[in-house]
């Protein structure tokens, strides 16, 4: 239904604060090093393609104000551990072992192909991207369920510390830095594609046309030390957890939302949980399995504009390289725009 005239300054009145908060720092010139001074944590999608929001685009960091960086769901768009986007990385986490974000294959370098079908051309498989790039960069791999053998196993088999693959179970948590790392349920599947397990065990599993379960997929919920709370959703459904766990006890202020329908919550699924369960400070949208933008900007008819639209706390489409910033109260205080 089109949005009336009454309704308007309701819904884009906090888009607009946060606009104009993120104008104001610009004008400023903040950076980097400012923000962490003055207790912002970033968030940077990595896609595939410069400035967009790809079709494939899962991996972000966030980097906390003392400086410990996390990346979350590396898949196929980060160009492996040499990549010059990803600077340092002490955590590495991975909602589930699909390989869109495991990483089976991954971009050479960015801008390569289209938006909607980007090339990945280098195949990552039996390793993974994930666990080369925690590999080289000596990160920790934190997951939960039953994950972190599978990983740590793979870490081994490289010739790195299987040890650097932890776990961390539903209701209870792990700091790293200045990081508190938990995990919460997710409604998805969890299977392991044959091409990641090497040798006899792989060619029977392919043949037979079956995928190995590593428990359930997860979402993080993460704490970060100026007292940010962010909810990335992973892969998932509505879940009753939504409410309960991430809004009513952790209180969320941040929400990484998949929107991108038949394989995960679509855009009007998605914004219910945003509106009514979570109900936080801010949303980015992820997983939009779509070439969400052109330009940089949102493509109409696209989920993405979609979700944009249903949605009434402000939404940030995470342009790839595009830095954001967010304060302990979820709010948006640099390149909000």
């Amino acid at each position: 239904m089109p949005t009336t005239r009454h309704e308007q300054p309701i819904r884009f009145r906090p888009i607009l604060r946060a606009a104009l908060a993120g104008l104001s720092l610009a004008l400023l010139g903040a950076t980097p090093a400012a923000l962490a001074a003055d207790g912002v944590v970033t968030v940077t999608p990595l896609g595939s393609h410069d400035n967009e929001f790809c079709s494939l685009d899962r991996a972000m960091v966030f980097e906390d104000p003392d400086g410990t960086r996390i990346l979350y769901d590396a898949g196929r768009t980060v160009a492996g551990p040499d990549d010059p986007r990803l600077g340092d990385i002490d955590v590495v986490l991975l909602s589930h072992v699909h390989g869109d974000h495991l990483g089976d294959l991954r971009i050479e370098k960015t801008n390569q192909g289209t938006c909607a079908k980007p090339d990945f051309p280098v195949k990552m498989v039996p390793e993974s991207n994930t666990v080369a790039i925690a590999l080289k960069k000596n990160a920790t791999i934190v997951t939960g369920s039953e994950m972190p053998p599978f990983l740590g196993a793979k870490l081994k088999a490289a010739g790195g510390d299987a040890s650097k693959s932890q776990l961390v179970r539903f209701g209870a948590s792990k700091q790293i830095g200045g990081v508190t790392i938990t995990t919460v349920p997710a409604v998805h599947s969890n299977g392991v594609a044959p091409a990641f397990v090497p040798g006899p065990l792989g060619d029977q599993l392919a043949e037979a046309g079956v995928s190995v379960s590593v428990g359930p997929p997860t979402g993080y919920v993460l704490t970060f030390s100026n007292g940010l709370v962010a909810y990335l959703s992973g892969d998932t459904g509505i879940t009753a957890e939504q409410k309960v766990v991430v809004h009513d006890h952790y209180k969320a202020k941040l929400v990484v939302m998949n929107i991108g329908d038949t394989y995960t919550t679509g855009p009007t699924e998605a914004a219910y949980v945003i509106n009514d369960l979570v109900q936080p400070a801010s949303v980015i949208p992820s997983h939009a399995n779509e070439p969400a933008t052109e330009d940089g900007k949102v493509r109409d008819g696209s989920r993405t504009a979609a979700f944009l639209k249903a949605v009434d706390v402000p939404a940030y489409v995470p342009l790839s390289g595009h830095t954001l910033g967010f304060d302990a109260a979820g709010g948006c205080v640099s390149g909000c725009m």
